[in-house]
């Protein structure tokens, strides 16, 4: 039975002057706070491993040691995402929204003044809570501010910022590190983060606290310690050893914690991870497709980024320079499947050409790349690969939530925001795993390199399967009418 149509409508395109606040359409004020925020939350998802060799030497400190300061906000974003839709729900999005940029921007000025090791990691776990709230409380106010049908131009928008940031990182990393300092890899969010609040705060119309049940402590806690030991365990995986003591504790105590978290949630009326909402189809449909997406885009962005340096010898700057058109291949498929292609393909036929384009594109790059590979022809299947990304970033973020009622998007968001973000950590981890025992060494073999990109298009295939799976009929709210 197809789910009941969602309570919907959207906001006023302009508010009525309140205090110091300004006239400014609502849809344009939560599309431009939420985008940046979230650009800068996932910009430090890879701006960071470029600086790390700095970073080590300026507190000497060996680099198998350095790497936690990836790994502590990684795993810091996955503790407190799920607790953003309540605190969403509770204390009104605005309100919510602009402390997680504040705490994320005072965190990053803090990381530029750490005196110590131990010091960056623990601004690191801060930052990561900042970057961890703001992302599905301001999915959620996106949600809300535009009807379904009108979603598709807000996704075009986010879309170009979760394709450009992460290969944005390694580009601004190299030539800060390069010309100023690894300090400047977290100053350069400050300005930006106090801008973003300061628009808020002038811009943002007052969310009313939408009726929230008592925090879900069991919940959170479950979620908290599951999800965080799991991201340690997969991040940390390929590095020091499936088999190794600490990776296999949190992998296996992350996987109960997170057994039990879903067998108390469904128990729950109002559950702070809220897993009956993966009943309704088309969301399940969706968030399984940007899980498995968000995975072979990452995952082949961090080979094709050793593979530029280990197997043809580039810099780490140069080949940042060298990926980024991968991103201009992201922003002109979500523009292309925002005025075309969603409407006239339909999301199931839309997602799913993204998605069969990713993995083909990924093959081409097992079958073709070695040592020899002209440059150029490496460019073109980076935005081949970024054109088919494209259509499922934005296919996945419009439909999703379009059998999702209102009272439900935060919770939704956040089950959204968590399967990316855990996808995208167990991308990188399977094709390094791949690369490493198909290689033998860590040496520039492209053999290793082929059976990675194999794996990525391979694994990729879930997400064409997830994506036959979306009914037109129940994203029909999300599909623009054609203009006369």
């Amino acid at each position: 039975m197809a789910p009941t149509r969602p309570r919907t409508g959207g906001v006023p395109d302009a508010v009525v002057r309140r205090g110091p606040r300004w006239d400014v359409s609502q849809k344009l004020a939560v599309g431009i706070v939420y985008v940046a925020g979230i650009f800068l939350s996932t910009l430090d998802m890879t701006i960071v491993n470029i600086a790390l060799p700095s970073i080590g030497r300026a507190f000497d400190v060996p680099s198998t040691s350095v790497d936690i300061v990836s790994v502590s906000y990684l795993v810091s974003l996955a503790v407190f995402v799920p607790c953003s839709g309540w605190l969403g729900d509770r204390f009104g999005g605005k309100r919510t929204l602009l402390t997680a940029i504040g705490v994320f921007t005072l965190a990053s000025a803090l990381c530029g003044t750490a005196t110590s090791l131990s010091q960056l990691i623990a601004f690191r776990i801060l930052q990561g809570a900042g970057g961890g709230m703001l992302a599905s409380v301001g999915m959620a106010m996106l949600l809300r501010a535009f009807r379904p049908e009108e979603r598709v131009r807000a996704s075009a928008i986010l879309t170009m910022a979760n394709g450009l940031a992460p290969t944005l990182g390694p580009v601004l990393g190299g030539l800060l590190v390069s010309q100023v300092s690894w300090r400047a890899i977290f100053y350069v969010n400050v300005p930006f983060g106090v801008l973003a609040v300061l628009f808020g705060v002038l811009c943002l119309r007052n969310e009313p606290a939408r009726p929230a049940e008592r925090l879900d402590l069991t919940g959170f806690l479950l979620a908290a310690s599951g999800f965080g030991l799991l991201m340690f365990g997969v991040s940390e995986g390929p590095e020091r050893g499936w088999g190794s003591a600490p990776v296999l504790t949190g992998l296996l105590c992350g996987a109960a914690l997170l057994t039990g978290l879903v067998l108390v949630s469904v128990r729950k009326r109002t559950p702070m991870m809220d897993f009956r909402l993966l009943r309704v189809r088309l969301f399940a449909a969706g968030t399984t497709a940007m899980t498995v997406q968000s995975a072979t885009f990452l995952g082949t962005l961090f080979l094709i980024t050793l593979y530029l340096q280990d197997v043809r010898g580039m810099t780490p700057l140069a080949a940042g320079l060298a990926t980024f058109p991968q991103s201009l291949g992201v922003a002109v498929g979500s523009q292309l499947a925002s005025r075309v292609l969603y409407r006239t393909l339909r999301p199931r036929r839309q997602l799913m050409l993204g998605a069969a384009g990713t993995s083909a594109a990924v093959t081409l790059m097992a079958l073709l790349l070695d040592a020899t590979t002209p440059l150029w022809l490496v460019v073109t299947l980076l935005v081949l690969m970024g054109l088919a990304v494209g259509q499922v970033f934005l296919g996945t973020q419009s439909a999703s939530f379009a059998t999702v009622s209102d009272d439900s998007s935060g919770r939704a968001a956040t089950l959204f925001n968590v399967g990316r973000r855990i996808g995208g950590a167990f991308g990188v981890a399977i094709v390094t795993t791949v690369l490493v025992s198909a290689s033998g060494t860590t040496g520039a073999d492209t053999g290793g390199y082929r059976a990675a990109f194999l794996t990525a298009a391979a694994l990729n295939l879930l997400g064409l399967y997830a994506a036959s799976r979306v009914n037109d009929e129940d994203a029909s709210p999300t599909i623009p009418k054609k203009t006369p």
